[in-house]
């Protein structure tokens, strides 16, 4: 299920992320073991994350996924192994809210990019999902939350 999309501005935000360039089948394997470092390279540091996971993709997904899996901090981290210092530019963004499991991302992704179309809106090229309630939360995929973010351009 898709909540009503909004049009809202977003701050710029330091991150911490892991570069990944995937087939799509390959996604869900890779993401446990990415995140995994992130959070233990944060750790390493005494940086806590300020908010939820995200996957960042410079460019709208193709035969490739080359994207980012990291987080928000409060402070530049140093690199570490795979993990990186990054930033989330300031932007005017489409925003939209997907209740539901994984499987459906792809079907909501589509909902959404309908209705930005059908409300004149042109998306820049990048896009990123924020995972704000997923499998740690419990196994109720109903319950599980995914904010989909589409700058404009």
């Amino acid at each position: 299920m898709l909540d009503t999309p909004q049009i809202l501005t977003l701050p710029a935000q330091h991150v911490a992320v892991v570069p990944l360039a995937l087939a799509p089948d390959e996604v869900a394997a890779a993401m446990p073991e990415a995140i995994a470092e992130l959070l233990r390279a944060l750790a390493v540091q005494g940086i806590l994350p300020t908010g939820p996971l995200f996957s960042y993709h410079a460019e709208p997904p193709g035969p490739w996924w080359c994207f980012e899996v990291g987080v928000p901090v409060s402070e530049p981290l140093a690199p570490m192994g795979r993990v990186r210092p990054g930033a989330l530019r300031a932007t005017r963004a489409a925003l939209a809210t997907y209740r539901g499991p994984y499987e459906g991302l792809g079907a909501a992704w589509g909902e959404f990019t309908a209705w930005m179309e059908g409300a004149g809106l042109v998306p820049a090229a990048d896009l990123w999902e924020r995972y704000v309630r997923g499998p740690e939360s419990g196994d109720d995929a109903a319950t599980w939350c995914t904010e989909f973010v589409r700058p404009l351009a």
